[in-house]
């Protein structure tokens, strides 16, 4: 009897032991299975959460060149601009292409309406006039031009503008003559009304003094 009883004494252990092994692999996977589960859980909640923005440092853009000794501009002065050529204090154009210089003497202040005799008063003009042939134009031809207006005679001793306006150039011509002018270097035309200068009717009465300048 005594073999059945350690028998039964080892049976025994050994369905403690059995049970005893299988509790702790129990506790053990169940431990296992915990962590797992917060594991996750954890990488869940990892997912979920937005991602943070990764700063990036600004680039660093290159220093600016700085030139030690920039090149300098050239000064450019500007003329100042000539004021228009007078002579004897009269309109005076000069064109270079054609090589001539024109004074203009209006004939409403150097003449009376319909008149051919130079008034008193215009003399020293033409005085001037004098002076620059002689000294500034010496030796160049010159012409007398004469012009008038388009409104007919009325009241005059000439019978057309066209005799008028010769009247007046001869005029001129004859007191350029008589004040040291070479007679040789003048020359007179009359256009009566045939070259206005525009709509002003006083523009229209004149007499010029053409200088050949290119001659």
């Amino acid at each position: 009897m005594g073999w059945v009883k350690s028998g039964l004494s080892a049976v025994v252990l050994l369905s403690m032991c059995s049970m005893g092994c299988q509790n702790k692999l129990y506790d053990e996977n169940k431990k296992l299975y915990d962590e797992n589960k917060a594991l996750r859980a954890q990488n869940d909640q990892m997912r979920t959460q937005p991602q943070p923005v990764v700063q990036t440092a600004p680039q660093q853009q290159p220093p600016p060149v700085v030139v030690s000794n920039p090149p300098t501009q050239p000064v450019v002065t500007q003329q100042p601009s000539q004021p228009p050529e007078q002579i004897g204090g009269l309109e005076t154009d000069v064109n270079p292409q054609k090589g001539t210089t024109t004074i203009h003497l209006p004939s409403d202040v150097f003449f009376d309406p319909g008149q051919a005799t130079l008034k008193q008063s215009a003399k020293a003009s033409l005085d001037k006039v004098v002076a620059a042939l002689k000294k500034q134009f010496a030796g160049k031809k010159v012409e007398v031009d004469g012009h008038t207006d388009s409104q007919p005679i009325r009241v005059s001793k000439w019978n057309s503008n066209q005799e008028l306006s010769d009247a007046r150039a001869k005029t001129v011509k004859d007191y350029l003559v008589a004040h040291g002018v070479e007679a040789s270097r003048i020359s007179t035309r009359g256009f009566g009304d045939t070259r206005p200068r525009g709509t002003d009717m006083a523009k229209n009465r004149r007499v010029e003094i053409v200088v050949m300048t290119g001659r």
